[in-house]
């Protein structure tokens, strides 16, 4: 996992939002937790490799 964190602003529709965080609430997931996963998903989606962890 990472070990450090940076900060992504998004602007979205109040609705979308609001409906967003009502559904995140119901699966008992963080709105970040859901975005983190989108992220990485799309990530895999494209065959795009990154590094979570430095090199010792």
């Amino acid at each position: 996992m990472e070990t450090k964190t940076a900060r992504l602003t998004v602007l979205i529709d109040p609705v979308k939002k609001k409906a967003f965080e009502t559904l995140c609430a119901a699966q008992d997931k963080t709105p970040s937790q859901i975005v983190r996963q989108m992220i990485r998903d799309y990530l895999h989606k494209h065959e795009v490799g990154y590094a979570t962890r430095p090199k010792v």
